[in-house]
C-alpha cells in the first residue's frame, strides 16, 4: 500500500489500573518525554481499571500538552448522546486535546453483565454508524437535532456545548463492514498490531480507501493509528516486536511507508523502556521513514 505521506507521532498506550500515584506518573513521563498522544483502552467490566473518561479528565487536568483520545470507547456501554456531551466536556476542559476513540465492543457476556446489549455483528456495525452520525450532530451548531436510526435514535436532542476544536472520530475496526463504515464516516483507524496479520493489512487499508473514495473522500486525509506492544532488548530478535533498536525502528518504518501507519501507540510498562522507546526508537523511526520517503520521492536525483 502506499504511504500516505503524513507527519508521524508517538504516544503511550496507558492501562487504567486503579492506582491514582502510578497513572499520574505514567501521564507525567509522556509529558516530558515530549511524546504526542496518551491513548486509553475502555473496559469498564474490568474490575482492576478506573473508569475510562474519569481518568482522562484527572490526567487532562494535571498536564498541559499531551493530547488523550479514548482508545476505544466501548459504545454499547455508552449511549452516543451522552459520549457526545462527555467529548465535548473532555475538549473544552483540557484545551482542545480530546480525539475519539470508538469501539462496537467486544466481550459481549462481560458488557451484557454490566446491563449492556450483546449485539450481533451487523447490530454492532449499525449502532457505530448511528453513533457517528449523532456524535456530529451533537457537537454542531444546530438548535436541535434529530437522528432515527435502527439502533440509536434521538429526537429534539439540544446540542452544546462545542467542543473547543472539531473533534475527530477514530474507529477500533477490522472487519470489512467496520472498514468501509470507517472509509465513508470516520477519521482514523484504530487497530491494534497484535489483532493483525501483517499480510492483511493492504487489503484492509484497500478497503478504507475504496470507500472513502466512493464517498468523496480522500484516503490520505484518514488517520491510521497502530497500537503496539512488545520487548526491547540489547539481544537478538526473538519475535515481532521482539528485540533490539534496530528491529524496532525497521518494522515500525515498514508499517509507516508500506502500510501507511502514521501515529503508534507504545504499550507496556512506563519508566525506562518507555524512555528508551522515546529517546531512541522515535528519533531513528522520524530520520528512516523520512529517508525512505525522500527516496521514494519522483524529484530524487
Amino acid at each position: 500500500m502506499p504511504d500516505y505521506g503524513r507527519p508521524l507521532t508517538f504516544g503511550y498506550f496507558l492501562t487504567p489500573t486503579a492506582d491514582p500515584a502510578a497513572v499520574l506518573a505514567a501521564a507525567a513521563q509522556v509529558e516530558d518525554l515530549g511524546l504526542d498522544l496518551i491513548g486509553i483502552q475502555d473496559h469498564p467490566y474490568q474490575r482492576r481499571f478506573l473508569d475510562t473518561f474519569t481518568l482522562l479528565a484527572y490526567l487532562a487536568a494535571r498536564t498541559t500538552r499531551v493530547r488523550f483520545f479514548s482508545d476505544v470507547a466501548s459504545l454499547p456501554l455508552r449511549p452516543p448522546a451522552m459520549l457526545a456531551k462527555a467529548a465535548a466536556s473532555l475538549d473544552i476542559l483540557s484545551g482542545g486535546r480530546f480525539d475519539l476513540g470508538l469501539g462496537a465492543g467486544a466481550f459481549w457476556e462481560a458488557i451484557a453483565a454490566m446491563g449492556g446489549p450483546a449485539r450481533t455483528p451487523a447490530e454492532a456495525v449499525a449502532a457505530v454508524e448511528d453513533a457517528i452520525a449523532i456524535l456530529r450532530l451533537a457537537w454542531s451548531q444546530e438548535r436541535s437535532i434529530k437522528h432515527d436510526g435502527p439502533v440509536y435514535s434521538v429526537k429534539g436532542m439540544q446540542p452544546g456545548p462545542l467542543p473547543a476544536h472539531s473533534i475527530s472520530i477514530w474507529l477500533g475496526a477490522y472487519g470489512p463492514r467496520m472498514l468501509s463504515l470507517l472509509g465513508r464516516a470516520a477519521d482514523g483507524w484504530v487497530p491494534s498490531l497484535n489483532y493483525l496479520r501483517l499480510d492483511q493489512i493492504p487489503a484492509q487499508n484497500a478497503r478504507i480507501d475504496d470507500a472513502a473514495l466512493a464517498a468523496g473522500r480522500d484516503p490520505a486525509s484518514i488517520r491510521r493509528i497502530v497500537n503496539l506492544w512488545g520487548d526491547l532488548t540489547n539481544g537478538p530478535v526473538t519475535g515481532l516486536l521482539q528485540g533490539p533498536v534496530s528491529q524496532w525502528v525497521e518494522t515500525l518504518t515498514l508499517l509507516a511507508v508500506e502500510h501507511g501507519f502514521d501515529t503508534f501507540m507504545l504499550g507496556g510498562e512506563p519508566g525506562a523502556t518507555l524512555a528508551r522507546l522515546a529517546h531512541e526508537v522515535v528519533p531513528a523511526v522520524r530520520e528512516s521513514v523520512a529517508h525512505a520517503r525522500a527516496w521514494a520521492s519522483p524529484s530524487k536525483p
